[in-house]
């Protein structure tokens, strides 16, 4: 065999065996040996349909997800850090307990949605729907709860929590909002 044609060859088969054994950023999660959830860190995803799925524990942190579906879907305890879920539907999603700081809720439909417990300081929430929110012990920047609280309305069919009361709002103004239960 020519050393051009062996040479091909070799350099075909490295490009196969590279576009396989690397990552690649699609729709998909990926799951790793030993993951027991997806892991959806730093992966384009916007557009994707993931409604009524339990994804809890996981991590979305990085991802860029507008305009995808994530209503009723269950991301308690997960880190959704960083992400950009603008435009997305995430009604009736639960994300109790999340580390949701900088993420970009800017026209999310988060009515109904569970958010007890979500830390999301330097987050973004305009123009979001939050009818039937709850918003219970979520640490918000000031502007964002203030902001809030002017469109604040109805009450969570899970929590049973009024919007209002969640984010503490008062007729006079925001008043102070402690970070933990008890305080």
């Amino acid at each position: 065999m020519s050393p051009y044609l062996l040479l091909r060859r070799l350099l075909g088969f490295s490009l196969v065996l590279l576009l396989t054994i690397l990552p690649c950023n699609v729709a998909n999660a990926v799951l790793n040996v030993g993951d027991e959830v997806p892991n959806y860190v730093r992966s384009q995803i916007t557009g994707i349909d993931l409604h009524g799925q339990d994804l809890s524990k996981s991590s979305i942190a990085g991802a860029t997800a507008r305009d995808s579906n994530l209503s009723d879907v269950d991301l308690h305890g997960t880190v959704v850090t960083l992400a950009d879920l603008k435009g997305s539907n995430l009604n009736g999603i639960d994300l109790t307990d999340t580390l949701s700081d900088r993420v970009n809720f800017q026209k999310t439909d988060l009515r109904n949605a569970v958010l007890v417990n979500m830390i999301a300081s330097g987050s973004s929430f305009a123009g979001a729907q939050i009818e039937g929110a709850d918003f219970s012990y979520a640490v918000l920047d000031s502007d964002d709860q203030k902001n809030l609280c002017e469109i604040a309305e109805g009450v969570n069919p899970v929590t049973g929590i009024e919007t209002r009361v969640s984010l503490e709002c008062s007729d006079r103004g925001v008043g102070y909002k402690p970070a933990m239960p008890g305080d």
